[in-house]
């Protein structure tokens, strides 16, 4: 190595000494880190494995990173030797030796020949495939490509680490679920939940072998972080299909609690028709005995049972003979609700054609009522209130009965009772004046 002159004030004996501990200890630390690359699980799966997609590409560029550390390496580790071989030829070096030395350790003096180069990226896009280093400069250099590179292999050895293994559990556990599946009926074709155990299949399936081939494609980078390695897996893809598969066994947990409590809910809901038919064969002939006793009235027509809830009925009971759960399932909680449903309007029919006989009732209390009222009041032998309320009552209870006649008559006899009610007493008659007039 020809002698051009030091870059700079020569060193002294103990400036080389130290600078030579210096390079030393930083020599040993890229050693061990060189070495735990080299060893790192990742970087052996990523060397054996068919990669794919920016995985591939990646680590295409990433071997040859791995190349040139070494090749740089060596390059410092022969420089380091010349320098500590400069030091030991005499206890106390010679200025040629400490010029030597200071070129050596400060100056540009360490050259990576092209061969070394071939294949690998150049340093800072120059296109040149020999280049000439400082050792300072040499040790930055093997830093960017050592942290690019264990970035790198962190990233798809922490992909494969996380999915693969969440991946194979999900799909056992997607399988458990399959089975159960097919043992209540829920298969593709014939029931929704049976579709979506096919897709999650598929999709997890599919999204291992990319895993796989390519888990830099799952790979969420920290922003702002330099440190390697800086980031997580992106498990979106699993996630959505974990919870489509919660989803599938809530679905089948339901037609597993239909299959335990059919019988019951077959047997209640017979009883909600069956109610529902009584009340309205109630209605029908409460209607019958409106029409006899309640004249000049509109009575609504009371519908027969509906025959389609009976025939859905008797599918359902057919499903439960067969163990057809998932179709048992929907109909079930379709005819919960058209029973209670039938249920309140055979009520509100009862309501409606009865209402006339409710107001019959209301009337007759209202004119007891009243006569209570009056009697108490000394009244009751009154000739006109005994007219007046006759004339009601034979209404009331006359058959067929006018509701809207009766119930002047009823007013009329109110009005007369509460003229009476207010008209001033004659102490010494010991009782009411008659103020209807000569023609009462």
């Amino acid at each position: 190595m020809g002698v051009t002159g030091p870059p700079g004030p020569v060193m002294d004996r103990d400036e080389v000494d130290r600078a030579l501990a210096r390079l030393g200890q930083e020599h040993e630390a890229i050693e061990t880190s060189l070495l735990a690359l080299q060893d790192h699980a990742g970087r052996r799966l990523l060397e054996g494995a068919e990669l794919t997609g920016v995985t591939k590409q990646r680590w295409a560029d990433t071997e040859a990173s791995i190349t040139l550390l070494w090749a740089y390496f060596d390059a410092y580790t022969d420089a380091l030797r010349s320098a500590r071989e400069i030091r030991s030829r005499r206890r106390w070096s010679s200025r040629e030796d400490l010029v030597e030395l200071t070129e050596l350790l400060r100056g540009e003096s360490v050259t990576v020949a092209g061969s070394a180069l071939a294949g690998a990226p150049t340093l800072h896009g120059t296109g040149k495939l020999s280049q000439s280093f400082s050792l300072t400069a040499l040790v930055d250099r093997m830093n960017e490509l050592y942290a690019s590179s264990l970035d790198m292999v962190v990233a798809a050895d922490a992909v494969w680490s996380a999915l693969p293994a969440r991946i194979d559990l999900l799909a056992a556990e997607l399988q458990r679920t399959r089975r159960l599946a097919h043992s209540v009926g829920v298969r593709p074709g014939e029931h929704p939940a049976g579709d979506d155990l096919e897709r999650i299949t598929r999709t997890l399936t599919r999204l291992r072998e990319q895993v796989v081939s390519d888990p830099l494609a799952f790979w969420l980078p920290t922003q702002g972080s330099s440190a390697p390695g800086g980031g997580r897996p992106d498990t979106t893809v699993y996630d959505r299909e974990a919870r489509a598969l919660e989803d599938v066994r809530r679905e089948i947990d339901a037609v597993l609690t239909v299959r335990q409590d059919a019988e019951k809910r077959l047997v209640k809901l017979r009883d909600v028709l069956s109610r529902a038919d009584r009340t309205l064969a109630e209605a029908r002939t409460a209607r019958g005995e409106v029409l006899a006793k309640i004249a000049a009235t509109e009575v609504p027509v009371v519908s027969g049972p509906p025959t389609a809830l009976q025939e859905q009925l008797a599918t359902a009971a057919e499903y439960r003979r067969q163990a057809q759960w998932h179709r048992l399932s929907p109909l079930l909680e379709s005819l919960e609700q058209k029973a209670e449903d039938e249920l309140l309007r055979a009520r509100e029919s009862l309501t409606a054609v009865t209402a006339p006989l409710a107001v019959r009732a209301e009337l007759r209390g209202r004119l007891d009522a009243y006569k209570a009222k009056v009697a108490r009041h000394g009244l009751a032998e009154d000739p006109f209130l005994i007219e007046r309320y006759d004339a009601a009552r034979r209404m009331l209870w006359s058959a067929p009965c006018d509701l809207r006649v009766a119930e002047q008559a009823v007013l009329r006899y109110q009005q007369a009772a509460a003229e009476l009610l207010a008209a001033p007493r004659v102490p010494e008659q010991g009782g009411p004046q008659d103020h209807r007039g000569p023609g009462a």
